[in-house]
């Protein structure tokens, strides 16, 4: 995949902690609906396959619980909808209502390996109690962990004039 210049182009300053973590409530949101519905489809093409009684039957007993399959397509899917979003316009949803972009140094698109590396980094910047995402506060360039482990800068861009 080739990257691409992202528009607005120009020089932004790099986005703070405050509209990160707005970006990433209401990206909670989205991605909480979207696991919903992956949720709701996997367990209708489950049943279709096994069948209403037998779904049933294992429901009841706990074997369905803790489904390591499902928990891999939860996965792939929230990492699709970040990885989409990311190398196509470098923002998400969230991202779009607060402004603020993921780009390369240069102004252009991130790669997909980007992505991959910023999704990961980012899961362990939570499980480390948000360590990772609070790091650029006392960073000079306001990078977290995965902004500098996928070198992929935040930056805040102007409002698009209607």
């Amino acid at each position: 995949m080739s990257k691409h210049l992202l528009t607005p182009q120009g020089e932004f300053p790099a986005a703070g902690l405050g509209r990160r973590l707005a970006a990433m409530f209401y990206d909670f949101l989205l991605c909480t609906a979207l696991l919903i519905v992956t949720s709701g489809a996997y367990k209708m093409v489950q049943m279709s396959i096994i069948g209403e009684e037998k779904m049933r039957a294992l429901t009841e007993s706990g074997a369905l619980d803790g489904d390591p399959l499902l928990s891999t397509v939860l996965l792939f899917v929230l990492f699709g909808f970040f990885a989409k979003f990311w190398t196509h316009s470098g923002q998400t949803l969230g991202m779009q209502v607060w402004c603020i972009r993921v780009q390369n140094a240069d102004g252009s698109s991130i790669s997909l390996w980007q992505a991959l590396l910023r999704f990961v980094v980012s899961i362990a910047s939570w499980l480390c109690v948000g360590l990772g995402f609070v790091w650029s506060l006392f960073d000079k360039q306001k990078r977290s962990w995965h902004d500098m482990y996928s070198n992929t800068q935040l930056v805040r861009i102007p409002k698009k004039q209607k």
